[in-house]
């Protein structure tokens, strides 16, 4: 298939706002796959999910400034461009550096301009066109005339989506029967949706009836398996880091089973049993050495032969329990009762972790779904920050200010001292007036960013605060989403570099930049 049949496809998905379209879009082209070409058909899903099948190319907006003049007509097939990627992404050691910049001047220069753009958002992760694995998913039930349901459920077992699309193309539904809940394959983790408050929760993931609330950690997401002495321990992105988490070995080792699938958290604890910042617990599981990391378990998939995902949680849970021991396991309230809830919540904060999540004691375990049956409350933090600078969009951005830079006053100069980046929570009116406010405000320009005055304030929210050596000031926010700007306020009312610091329970001190 040539690159350009694909680049017309995502052009046109993104186009659309119509979720049919999209998926009719998606669909014809998975047709049009040789599907005999297993590599070919796995390439195409995945490009058109909007990701490279390489985990890793080393290339990023940067070094793909500078582009050589684009070819005149489509010659390139998606094979040739996958197989591109692959040797860029094998490149290291001295010399890989000129080497990659060759690759890419070779593969860019056989592109077209439509196809360089878009390979351009491909390798940055920034293909705007609202195709990701759901729709995809839709797209191959569509193609292959299968239940949606059977394809989601076989990607759920994968662990992917791209892994069954070959054969959900050529193997119909008895293909996909293949894809099982298998101890040692790791499956998609259950996802959570969001509630303002803890009886929104409860009315949202079971009315009417008990519900589990969970501790919720901030730490790393993992689940676990056991098949004898075999243990492997993943990623909530499904990445295999058993190598740095002995710890999580050992206690899996000492539970009285052969054969399970745990659901849980490692997280890293000071000397008072709370929590270290989130940075601390995932700085810790880069190695396996430094300080100890503790598992907290919350759900069980399989035990001994019997697959559970399908059971209520409410019987994962009684075996969980016979399985954990307590230490080992996130402490939970059983309640119908809201007002049992907000005491249990109010206590989990003070603990130092980040919030509950509500879930339905009758409900299967939705691997890969973030659906109302596990519900999570968390507080919200803003903050009042003020716009450095503001980067062009790209994709469906394109022509907008978009990616705004924000900083915290220190308190003692007056300075501000950039903690983080953000183009999330903005609507196209937002976007249409921040580029009116900003060109208004330019101050200067490089290549893709515009520097500003610095007097618009904004509302921002965000999950918490974590340490990072890019900022001077040693912080940087988390899942950061704008939420109003603040005409009200001006840039001496912003808050403070300590005020930020103190939502990660960080202490002062920058990092040398």
């Amino acid at each position: 298939m040539l690159l350009h049949d694909l680049v017309e496809t995502s052009r046109n998905v993104a186009a659309t706002r119509s979720r049919k379209a999209k998926v009719e879009a998606l669909a014809g082209t998975l047709v049009r796959v040789d599907h005999n070409h297993p590599d070919e058909v796995e390439t195409v899903a995945a490009y058109l999910a909007g990701s490279l099948r390489q985990r890793r190319t080393g290339l990023g907006w940067r070094g793909l400034q500078s582009l050589p003049e684009p070819a005149d007509e489509p010659t390139l097939t998606v094979g040739e461009v996958h197989i591109a990627f692959d040797a860029i992404s094998g490149l290291a050691g001295p010399g890989s550096q000129g080497a990659r910049s060759a690759a890419v001047a070779e593969l860019f220069g056989r592109a077209t301009a439509h196809e360089q753009t878009w390979l351009r958002s491909l390798v940055t992760g920034e293909v705007r066109q609202g195709a990701l694995d759901a729709l995809l998913q839709d797209a191959v039930a569509a193609a292959a005339g299968l239940p949606v349901a059977v394809v989601r459920r076989a990607a759920m077992m994968a662990g992917a989506t791209v892994p069954v699309v070959r054969a959900a193309l050529t193997g119909g539904a008895d293909a996909l029967d293949e894809f099982t809940l298998t101890v040692g394959r790791p499956v998609l983790p259950m996802l959570a949706s969001s509630a303002p408050d803890i009886a929104a929760a409860m009315a949202k993931a079971a009315p009417d009836r008990p519900v589990a609330i969970d501790t919720k950690l901030d730490g790393i997401r993992i689940q676990v398996h056991r098949d004898g002495d075999e243990v492997i321990a993943v990623t909530r992105s499904l990445d295999d880091i058993t190598a740095r988490l002995p710890e999580v070995v050992a206690v899996a080792r000492s539970l009285p089973a052969d054969r399970f699938i745990l659901d849980g958290e490692v997280l890293r604890l000071d000397e008072h049993g709370r929590p270290h910042a989130f940075q601390d617990t995932a700085s810790r599981t880069a190695s396996s050495e430094g300080e100890a990391l503790t598992p907290y378990f919350f759900d069980l998939l399989h035990l001994d032969g019997r697959d559970l995902i399908d059971e209520p949680a409410q019987t994962r849970l009684a075996l969980l329990d016979g399985l954990v021991p307590g230490e080992h396991r996130i402490r939970r309230l059983v309640t119908d009762e809201p007002e049992a809830a907000a005491v249990f919540v109010a206590g989990v904060l003070t603990e130092g972790h980040e919030g509950v999540v509500v879930k339905d004691l009758q409900a299967p375990y939705d691997a890969g779904r973030r659906g109302s049956s596990w519900v999570k409350v968390k507080p919200v933090h803003t903050l009042d920050l003020v716009v450095l600078a503001v980067e062009w969009g790209s994709g469906r951005r394109r022509g907008w200010l978009s990616n705004i830079h924000l900083g915290a006053r220190e308190p003692e100069s007056g300075d501000l001292v950039m903690v983080g980046k953000t183009f999330k929570g903005m609507t196209d009116e937002m976007l249409t007036w921040q580029t009116e406010r900003f060109l208004e405000l330019e101050a200067g320009r490089s290549d893709h960013a515009v520097m500003v005055r610095p007097e618009q304030v904004v509302e921002i929210a965000l999950d918490g605060v974590q340490r990072s050596s890019r900022y001077r000031g040693g912080v940087a926010l988390r899942f950061a989403r704008v939420v109003r700007y603040r005409d009200d306020k001006g840039p001496d009312e912003a808050d403070t570099i300590d005020t930020v610091r103190a939502l990660g329970n960080l202490a002062s001190g920058g990092a040398d930049a």
